[in-house]
């Protein structure tokens, strides 16, 4: 492409589950970026290659794609919904000049689309409305355009911004329009995209050097790494001489070995991209994210990415139970802090600091951590993991925490339950409303440390049906630290192999998390008690007599054990406790699996 006018970049942004991916994959299909015969015209979400996104239903990384309509060129971005990847959100919404904001036609906007609208209006992009699912039997059109009115209110920083397109859509069908009654293509959405969304806002003129943002890296077998971003000045060509300006002031000098601009799901080798486009370079293996690759004499650097602070930290450390090195691969400090260290390099709203054997890894909050460590886990990682812990920070000398705005939304019949939990962690609540489909709707402001816990109570008070966004809402000074309080655990007191025997005698005690034949040690956590901390021998068997009693000769029936999610083993530790993560369990200890040392340890701190 050699023209930026011909080029536009939009970033898609929604909230959780309102089809900015299923519309990515229409887009993808009616601009004929595959051939009728190939396997991406038959499949669904495409964009989400992610194991982890195609399980979670989630976007996790943003990714970038692109299509040709008209003779024009355009780059999408398909950025994360969730507010814990607002990191993802932050440094690819650099590369837009608009915005496609894609609204449930029901549910209206919500949490992450206030987040994500807030990023996008701060930056300057122009936004585009799509109202989508309007097939749905309780759409309300009406009432959602007017919530969509009354967020740009409360949201723009310009008059400009006020005024924004609103266009229907059914992006399951590929179908939208400019009235709800639609067209059967999506024609007049890449029409918005032309003439709604500005050309790249860059310097064609190159004469003081060309500058490029690298917002995302990339990497595979035969080049190694890529560096991913907007050129905002000049242009770049394969085999140029550039300085990689790093963000702490040092430059690096290096040279472009191979340049690819987007085509599809792919890329395609170039020899010279213009100001305006988004581009791949190879052989830069020193660039970061946020660090400008320039030309000329006097390079200049781009004005870095800012971040928000991490809200919430988790200890990640080498495995230390008597069953460690059984499962794992990798299963050392040093391979552990070798792999946290790549993860850096791409994970920008990470923070690492050494913490003991292991280190103390910073993050945007409990899913942003929970997906960390179950991508480690999947590649071969062996490791322990401590209760996740609120980033407090100090200002003027006074202690500050992180609030967080909370939307829950429940059928009536679980108000209670709801009120109940909320007002145990001292939350504020700010709104109560009935929604269209007749569910309730709670907004409370709550401290982040409040949070932790809390979605597991909530889905056991709700039979699961209770669905909950946060949005970070700034700091407030220290009133109380909140500390979680939960019954006892079921300790193990000896090693060896769970018995249906003993478990049989141990579900009276409280709630089984293991079933029988599995490897148990001393200090191992196996259910949570009804009441007190109780240590508890399931490994005993039956003793083997001649006697024959009619009670004893009955068939042992267990009760189904409670088999938690990672998220769930991360809410249910305490102080003193860890979770093993192996690529094949999830073990909740301990940390002092002795129990008499426990019990002294517990005196003291009495």
């Amino acid at each position: 492409m050699k023209d930026k006018s011909k080029i536009r970049n939009v970033a898609i942004i929604a909230h959780v589950d309102h089809g900015k991916t299923t519309l990515v994959d229409a887009l993808l299909k009616q601009s004929n970026t595959f051939r009728e015969n190939q396997a991406e015209m038959n499949e669904t979400l495409i964009m989400d290659s992610g194991d982890q996104e195609a399980e979670r239903g989630i976007t996790i990384t943003a990714k970038q794609t692109c299509v040709y309509y008209n003779g024009c060129k355009i780059n999408i971005i398909d950025t994360p919904g969730h507010a814990d990847f607002s990191g993802e959100v932050e440094r690819t919404l650099n590369m837009a000049d608009g915005v496609l904001l894609i609204v449930d036609a029901q549910e209206g906007p919500m949490p992450q689309t206030k987040f994500v609208l807030q990023k996008a209006l701060e930056m300057g992009l122009t936004p585009v409305v799509i109202i989508n699912k309007i097939d749905k039997p309780a759409a309300r059109l009406g009432e959602v355009e007017d919530e969509i009115s009354d967020l740009f209110l409360e949201l723009a920083t310009t008059e400009e911004q006020l005024q924004y397109p609103v266009y229907y859509a059914i992006a399951r069908d590929g179908r939208a329009g400019k009235t709800p009654e639609l067209d059967n293509d999506l024609h007049v959405i890449f029409d918005a995209i032309i003439n709604e969304i500005p050309e790249p806002r860059v310097e064609v003129d190159g004469s003081k050097g060309s500058q490029l943002l690298v917002a995302a890296l990339a990497a595979d077998n035969y080049l190694g790494k890529y560096a991913i971003g907007k050129i905002f000045r000049g242009k770049l060509k394969r085999n140029e001489a550039v300085s990689i300006m790093k963000t702490n002031g040092e430059i690096i000098k290096g040279k472009i070995d191979r340049l690819f601009t987007y085509r599809g799901l792919g890329r395609e080798e170039t020899d010279e991209a213009i100001a305006g486009d988004i581009v791949a370079l190879s052989g830069l293996a020193a660039a970061s994210i946020g660090d400008t690759i320039a030309t000329g004499d006097k390079p200049e650097a781009l004005p870095t990415i800012e971040l928000e602070a991490p809200t919430m930290s988790i200890y990640i450390g080498p495995n230390t139970s008597p069953l460690k090195g059984r499962e794992g691969e990798f299963t050392t400090s040093r391979q552990i802090g070798d792999r946290l260290h790549r993860e850096l390099e791409t994970n920008i709203a990470l923070r690492l600091e050494p913490q003991g054997l292991g280190y103390k890894v910073s993050g945007r909050g409990e899913l942003h951590l929970s997906v960390l460590i179950e991508t480690m886990r999947r590649e071969g990682y062996e490791m322990e993991v401590g209760r996740p812990e609120v980033v407090y920070k100090i200002e003027d000398g006074v202690e500050m925490e992180p609030v967080e705005e909370l939307t829950i939304e429940v059928s009536p019949e679980f108000v209670g339950a709801v009120s109940q939990e909320l007002g145990v962690r001292k939350a504020e609540l700010v709104e109560q409303e009935l929604t269209a489909s007749g569910a309730t709707r709670f907004r409370y402001n709550i401290t982040t440390a409040a949070l932790i816990g809390l979605r597991n109570n909530l889905m056991t008070a709700t039979k699961g049906t209770a669905i909950m966004n946060t949005l970070p809402k700034g700091y407030q000074k220290v009133e109380t630290h909140y500390h979680q309080e939960r019954n006892g655990a079921l300790v193990a007191s000896e090693a060896g192999q769970s018995t249906a025997y003993a478990l049989d005698a141990a579900q009276a005690r409280g709630v089984l998390y293991i079933p029988p034949q599995v490897d148990v040690y001393m200090g191992m956590i196996v259910g949570l008690s009804k009441k007190d901390e109780l240590d508890i021998n399931v490994c005993r068997e039956k003793a083997l007599t001649n006697m024959r009693t009619h009670a004893s000769d009955g068939a042992i029936q267990l009760t189904p054990y409670t088999q938690l999610s990672l998220e769930q083993c991360l809410d249910f530790l305490m102080e003193d406790e860890l979770l093993e993560v192996t690529p094949k369990s999830l073990r909740l200890r301990k940390r002092e699996l002795n129990p008499v040392m426990r019990k002294r340890q517990r005196n003291k701190m009495q």
